[in-house]
């Protein structure tokens, strides 16, 4: 089965090539907070199309130096729990991440594009207690990973209108979007 690429439309990645390189960085920024992740994208446009944005997106992502992973982590937020979600479930989530963090020493970074709420939380629970048991640099790779992820759908929705293409906005909770 082919997978068909995301709609965008043609005004919204003219804009983001002619944009100033600053509101352009600034848009990559919400999408994910590495400045030289950021940078080496706006030195490369324009983009004919999305699939190369998105190409070239990935493949700085891939480049990411351990400093450049911890400036995006650094600004991640932590997952945000649909309202009807039962204490029991809050609490997990709290003792999970808290742990996460004691051990990796930043929070955890998922992406569930794709995924129901409930499906989305018992997903991230399911994560979070299996990555616990990565040693550090496995576990660097796996966040840097699921960055690179929510970085391909927040530049994704902001070039389909469902986000800031030549304005900040502030990262999406750190399980995706």
């Amino acid at each position: 089965m082919q997978t068909r690429a995301p709609q965008v439309t043609h005004s919204s990645l003219e804009r983001f090539n002619a944009a100033p390189t600053g509101e352009a960085a600034r848009t990559l920024l919400a999408c994910l907070n590495s400045r030289d992740w950021a940078h080496r994208l706006t030195a490369h446009r324009p983009y004919p199309d999305l699939p190369s944005l998105l190409a070239a997106a990935d493949e700085a992502a891939y480049d990411l130096t351990a400093q450049d992973l911890a400036e995006a982590l650094a600004a991640e937020t932590l997952p945000a729990l649909p309202e009807d979600t039962y204490a029991a479930a809050h609490t997990a989530l709290s003792a999970a991440t808290a742990a996460y963090e004691a051990r990796f020493g930043h929070v955890f970074v998922i992406c569930v594009d794709g995924l129901s709420s409930d499906e989305a939380l018992d997903h991230a629970l399911a994560a979070i207690r299996s990555r616990l048991t990565n040693d550090p640099d496995e576990e660097r790779l796996v966040a840097a990973e699921e960055l690179r992820r929510l970085a391909r759908g927040r530049l994704t929705d902001a070039l389909q209108g469902r986000g800031a293409v030549t304005s900040a906005a502030p990262p999406r909770g750190a399980t995706g979007h």
